[in-house]
């Protein structure tokens, strides 16, 4: 029987019978068929603890019979003021403020009306246009639809339908270039920023990983100098860390690499271990004073029905406990060094024909491939040796759970590599 089910992403006429999933353990989920495949994206990069981990699934039971939901509109409840007191311990110094939403494309949403917003209330209403990079994605919703790459990006089919927004291009300097070779990319950062200053409310990037638009990884000196601009020039810094955020690039946040601290980082998927929905949008001192005023303009006009969920909060609180307790930093530079070892050390893999180009940053890796028919069928061959691997266009990657060990991420690279072989 065909499920009604509507799938991401997918050719409707030609995809594919989907899997049914029953059921997961650690780094592995187990299909209907009796498989069981060692998950090399950890769904979509938010599993960061694997499957039926007990002390996130305790939490969930243990909140379930407290309080499931309830509006925070006018109300508040324990595990959201907690786990906002812990969102503004953990992230860079000075984002004191935390507003909940129920996704990551929500919460960049929240992010650009609060920019414009904190310009309209300074008196700078022309300042309504945002300014993001070449190879972004923040998200799938309309207003994030309009900051994403407008060329290369997966949204182009609706141009005529979003709001018009400036780009710069995408930082060319990889992450460990010395600080000359990232002057270029903040040059044609100042150029647009100079050009168009004057209604530009905020710029929007993805911090030293810009994932689903390629997995491009780029400079901390390129975070440094644009926290620069943007104080010369008027301009939030706005850091999306969705796909960043609690330790996918070696740091608990991309920020700390650099030492910076935006005017708004937003925060989701590895937020509650990926076991619910849930966002985070952060603001500094500066933004947050702003919204004190006496106009109706002063009050923030949003509210997702669901955040700051109890549930959602309270699994965010164990999924933080855990990755402070068992050292979860050191976890994610052992999967590092395997990545390395296999595959930027593996001369075979960087000189085959296909290979464009092979990276690593903390706990992800890509081989980017010169065109996306050398990548047609990889899912499913990896699937046969036990894998599940869902490459983006022509870039294979892994983004594995942190508790992958040593023996099952050599066997994530193995069958990325062998796909070449």
């Amino acid at each position: 029987m065909t499920s009604p089910v509507w799938h991401p992403y997918a050719h409707l006429k030609t995809q594919s019978p989907a899997p049914r999933v029953i059921g997961g353990t650690g780094p592995r989920f187990t299909l209907e068929s009796g498989e069981s495949l060692l998950d090399a994206t950890c769904s979509w990069w938010c599993m960061i603890h694997g499957y039926a981990h007990p002390r996130l699934v305790a939490a969930i039971r243990e909140q379930a019979g407290e309080l499931c939901h309830v509006m925070l509109g006018g109300l508040t409840h324990e595990p959201a003021d907690r786990l906002a007191r812990e969102l503004v311990r953990i992230t860079p110094a000075g984002l004191n403020h935390v507003f909940y939403s129920d996704s990551g494309s929500v919460g960049m949403e929240v992010a650009m009306k609060m920019a414009v917003q904190y310009h309209q209330l300074r008196g700078r209403p022309g300042k309504h246009r945002l300014l993001s990079l070449m190879k972004a994605y923040h998200g799938d919703t309309a207003g994030c639809m309009a900051v994403c790459d407008p060329e290369e990006g997966m949204h182009s089919l609706f141009a005529g339908y979003l709001p018009r927004h400036h780009f710069a291009p995408a930082p060319t300097a990889p992450f460990d270039a010395e600080p000359a070779a990232v002057r270029a990319d903040l040059d044609a950062l100042r150029a647009v920023l100079a050009a168009h200053h004057h209604e530009i409310a905020a710029l929007l990037m993805e911090p030293l990983l810009q994932a689903a638009g390629g997995l491009n990884m780029t400079s901390p000196d390129y975070l440094r100098g644009a926290r620069e601009l943007c104080d010369e020039f008027d301009v939030l810094l706005v850091f999306d860390e969705v796909a960043t955020g609690f330790g996918r690039t070696g740091k608990l946040f991309a920020a700390d690499h650099a030492d910076v601290t935006p005017d708004i980082m937003v925060l989701s998927k590895g937020l509650t271990g990926g076991y619910l929905g849930h966002a985070a949008t952060l603001a500094t001192d500066r933004v947050h004073e702003a919204f004190v005023g006496d106009s109706p303009h002063h009050a923030f006009m949003h509210g997702p029905t669901f955040m700051g969920n109890p549930l959602a909060c309270r699994v965010a609180l164990e999924s933080l406990a855990v990755f402070e307790e068992e050292d979860y930093l050191g976890r994610i530079a052992g999967l590092n060094r395997v990545l390395c070892d296999e595959l930027l050390e593996d001369a075979t893999l960087a000189a085959h024909p296909a290979v464009e180009d092979v990276r690593v940053l903390g706990a992800t890796a890509v081989i980017e491939t010169r065109d996306s028919a050398d990548l047609a069928g990889v899912g499913d061959w990896a699937r046969e040796q036990g894998v599940w691997l869902r490459p983006i266009g022509r870039w294979l990657y892994t983004m594995p759970a942190y508790i992958t060990d040593d023996t099952d991420m050599r066997r994530i690279t193995d069958v990325m590599k062998g796909w070449f072989r």
